[in-house]
């Protein structure tokens, strides 16, 4: 009887001090971050931020910008590592985007995460903030007419402090490298289709976050070691303050609490999806440098097979693929839940 209660003292007290620790890293982290265009006085009370870091996306930049934009996005903070693609150049011309530099290595950084957590400390306090890769685009039910200020008064108005979201790989008709449509049309256009499922849940402790798994990564890819195949649960959208962070990708956060609001696929809470372009045609030449560069991985030999299967190429679509047609498919599939959003103009 009272071995339960301490273990579960300490199991708090654990996790109290890892979350000190990793706001003492995106401190530090901070510190390392040289401005190339901050335009961060331009951010107003109440405005939705995007946080992002990046190296070498610059064909992606324009939907990635233009579609957040359109969701309500006013202003972008970005953290570029050391691309030679024209990325920075590209980003300092834009207005609404405030960029640094950091020459760190990305894997050191907690892919990243260290750098997102600096701009979060920084300047997302108090704001509500999208957190996403830029090969990732957030969509959510009534997306195309009810934007991001929209969204987050109803969660603050139903006192839903984030939004989960379901990232859903897609991929084109063909092998691996090529799209389905020129690299200037709209993603959905490029790489059409994704996977339904089957996708499965379960909530671990001593953090309560969801750990979801499953799609075409594991049924093309992870068939034989399935527990190795990508997390796909994501907590994008926050509302931010100074006491929480992120612990692994935008995957968990501490406080545990918060790991609470997403339900996963089939859940009934408001949720999104984030369709990822990780199956773009740079695929391929992505794979091929990350065996080298091997910062992608907290164990980067256990997917050293992973990415050779990339660069032979295959073909992802299957007898169940489907195309992808918009927000209320996904509804329909149970991929992201409405939770009561949806089915009034006024909830």
């Amino acid at each position: 009887m009272i071995a339960d209660p301490l273990r579960m003292a300490w199991r708090v007290y654990r996790l109290r001090w890892k979350r000190r620790e990793l706001l003492w890293r995106a401190i530090r982290a901070g510190h390392r971050l040289v401005p190339v265009a901050d335009r961060s006085g331009a951010i107003r009370r109440g405005d939705v931020l995007a946080v992002t870091t990046l190296r070498n996306e610059r064909p992606r930049l324009p939907e990635f910008l233009d579609h957040h934009r359109r969701l309500g996005v006013a202003h972008f903070l970005m953290v570029d590592n050391n691309s030679d693609d024209g990325s920075p150049a590209y980003l300092a011309d834009q207005p609404d985007v405030s960029l640094w530099r950091c020459d760190a290595g990305y894997r050191s950084a907690r892919f990243g995460l260290d750098w997102a957590g600096a701009l979060l400390l920084r300047h997302g306090r108090g704001h509500w903030c999208l957190t996403v890769d830029v090969d990732e685009l957030l969509v959510y039910p009534r997306h195309d007419t009810r934007p991001l200020p929209e969204l987050v008064a109803h969660l603050d108005r139903i006192g839903q402090p984030g939004l989960g979201a379901l990232m859903l790989d897609l991929y084109p008709s063909g092998p691996l490298g090529e799209a389905d449509a020129p690299a200037d049309w709209p993603l959905a256009e490029q790489l059409p289709w994704f996977d339904p499922g089957p996708y499965r849940c379960q909530r671990l402790l001593p953090r309560r976050n969801l750990w979801v798994q499953g799609g075409v990564r594991e049924r093309v890819f992870f068939a034989q070691e399935p527990r190795l195949s990508p997390t796909l649960n994501k907590l994008p959208l926050m509302r931010w303050n100074w006491r929480q962070v992120y612990v692994n990708s935008t995957h968990s956060m501490l406080p545990p609490r918060l790991n609470d609001i997403y339900d996963g696929p089939g859940g009934s809470r408001l949720s999104g999806v984030l369709l990822h372009s990780k199956f773009l045609p740079q695929i391929v030449q992505k794979s091929q440098e990350e065996l080298s560069r091997r910062q992608h991985f907290a164990d980067p030999d256990r997917y050293t097979a992973y990415h050779r299967a990339i660069l032979a190429q295959p073909v992802l679509r299957g007898p169940a693929s489907l195309r992808y047609k918009g927000w209320q498919q996904l509804v329909d599939l149970g991929l992201m839940g409405t939770g009561g959003w949806a089915s009034s103009p006024d909830a």
